[in-house]
């Protein structure tokens, strides 16, 4: 526990790192402010002194998780002509349900505030889906010039697929049902070999 008074060091991520371990553990119905903090360990009211409320901090723990992976998306323009494209496209795919990632989306979903805040993020261009689905357009346009993509395969429209599934898993998972991950690496599998 952090004396009062004492600067807490990267208190965001601290607090979205115990947020994700409370619901790997607990499922969304055990995140709480209190079990958030309880989890970091730290005082209790760290997180309302960093977010407006339990809304806003779950808003911003998903735009987080969001850019974090949409930054990893980024990174794949640098792997053309690297391991295999299912390889690189799944850890791209794979990322999202890292973390928690379907249970705290849906527990976004169930949180009206939250959701908003999402949408206004995600309109005033915070990265999302769209950033994620854009670079992998253009790395599947990249493999295709160096021949490793066959012609028939639609870079926008594989991207689409893989994007539209991931965020299709992560709506409808929640805690104890299947991995959402074997059927993902199916789907990469099949889309890039046209």
């Amino acid at each position: 526990m952090s004396p009062r008074g004492v600067a807490t060091p990267d208190v965001r991520e601290r607090l979205f790192a115990a947020a994700e371990r409370v619901v790997e553990r607990g499922g969304p119905g055990a995140l709480t402010s209190r079990s958030v903090t309880t989890e970091a360990g730290c005082a209790k009211g760290l997180l309302h002194a960093h977010f407006t409320g339990f809304d806003e901090f779950v808003a911003e723990l998903c735009l987080d998780r969001f850019a974090r992976t949409a930054a990893k998306s980024q990174a794949l323009s640098g792997l053309a002509g690297r391991r295999t494209v299912a390889q690189n496209l799944e850890a791209v795919a794979l990322a999202l349900f890292d973390s928690g990632g379907p249970a705290i989306s849906g527990l976004a979903m169930t949180r009206p505030a939250a959701a908003l805040h999402i949408r206004q993020a995600l309109e005033g261009g915070a990265p999302g889906f769209t950033a994620i689905q854009e670079a992998i357009t253009g790395y599947l346009e990249d493999e295709h010039k160096l021949g490793r993509v066959a012609e028939s395969v639609d870079p926008p429209t594989v991207a689409l697929a893989i994007v539209g599934t991931a965020h299709h898993l992560l709506m409808t998972s929640w805690p104890g049902a299947p991995d959402p991950r074997p059927p993902m690496k199916r789907l990469v599998a099949a889309l890039t070999e046209g």
